[in-house]
């Protein structure tokens, strides 16, 4: 079975982690401070600070402006130097830059401020995972998996299921993604991931099903589009493939999916 996605999936998916870091690291420390009889006014002001540059950092990533992110998240350390969650930003920032060791040095370090933080767990099994350490990835979702209230929870699952398919083992996967859909059925990855466990197993009317969720959410990249074209020839409704055929060359018409399209190479 192909590894689902590809190297655009794996940015989304790691600027879904990002969204998450950054609506919950600055309400956390601050929160949690601000309950603290001994926490200085100065030092709160200090967290605010270190806070605004992490979420500058963040914003400049989302653009690719990397040096730029760096350099802010590096402000925030500077400020703040236990801000644990800078770390796990510079971590993923220096992952997508591909400078892995830079990554898993700023993960580590971020592990060690905070040995039980499941954000931080979260990004690093992802991390693992994609540069093809998936058992020990897992090792760390698994763990997060365990904290039914974990807030990013349905993230965690469709990780731990695209890092089960890594590992060849699609049952794992379907599980996962089953798990996440349950809490989070509206979630387009892991509606769209269910939706190629069953095309590739033959199931072409859960693939449809599934897909189909994906679609009613305007959710019409070149690659959902793609699938569902695949599925709905598998299933012979030529009048949606010839629909979906035309919205992926209106939208999509330099994607490698709508050439796919245009060569009839419908099993690559």
């Amino acid at each position: 079975m192909k590894v689902f996605g590809s190297y655009r999936w794996l940015r989304r998916l790691v600027l879904f982690f990002l969204v998450f870091v950054l609506s919950a690291c600055a309400s956390k420390h601050l929160e949690g401070s601000t309950d603290d009889s001994n926490f200085s006014a100065e030092k709160l002001e200090a967290q605010k600070r270190a806070s605004i540059r992490m979420q500058l950092g963040i914003s400049y990533y989302q653009q690719r402006q990397y040096k730029v992110a760096l350099e802010e998240i590096k402000q925030a350390i500077s400020i703040a130097p236990d801000l644990v969650d800078a770390y796990s930003v510079r971590a993923l920032i220096f992952m997508d830059m591909g400078e892995n060791q830079l990554a898993e040095d700023n993960f580590l370090y971020a592990l060690k401020l905070a040995p039980d933080n499941l954000d931080v767990e979260n990004n690093y099994g992802w991390f693992l995972c994609v540069n093809k350490r998936e058992k020990q990835g897992l090792g760390y979702l698994d763990k997060v998996l365990q904290n039914q209230h974990y807030p990013s929870l349905s993230k965690a699952y469709n990780a731990a299921g695209v890092c089960s398919l890594k590992m060849k083992d699609a049952a794992s996967a379907e599980k996962y993604f089953l798990q996440g859909f349950k809490i989070d059925p509206a979630n387009p990855d892991l509606n769209k991931n269910l939706a190629r466990t069953f095309f590739e197993r033959g199931e072409y009317a859960k693939a449809k099903f599934y897909v189909g969720r994906v679609l009613q959410q305007d959710t019409l990249t070149a690659e959902v589009l793609w699938l569902a074209i695949k599925i709905e020839r598998k299933l012979g409704n030529d009048a949606a493939v010839n629909s979906l055929s035309a919205q992926l060359r209106k939208r999509y018409p330099d994607s490698i999916e709508f050439s796919l399209l245009q060569r009839g190479s419908f099993d690559e």
